[in-house]
C-alpha cells in the first residue's frame, strides 16, 4: 500500500478533526462533572488564601 502526500493530508484532516472534537468533549465532560466541582473550587481558592502580606521568600510552616 503506497501512501502519498494527498492520502496522508486527507487522513489527518478528516480523522484529526474527529480526534480534536472527541478530546475537547472529553475535557468538557471532565471539567463539568459534578463530582469534580470541589476539586476545582479548592484549586481556585488555594491561590488567594493566606495572602495577607507580601512574599518574603521564606517558607512559613504552620502547625
Amino acid at each position: 500500500m503506497n501512501f502519498d502526500h494527498d492520502i496522508l493530508v486527507w487522513f489527518s484532516k478528516s480523522y484529526g478533526l474527529f480526534y480534536l472534537l472527541a478530546l475537547s468533549a472529553a475535557v468538557l465532560i471532565y471539567v463539568y462533572w459534578p463530582s469534580n466541582k470541589k476539586v476545582f473550587e479548592d484549586a481556585g481558592r488555594a491561590i488567594i488564601e493566606d495572602e495577607d502580606r507580601p512574599d518574603t521568600g521564606k517558607t512559613v510552616v504552620k502547625g
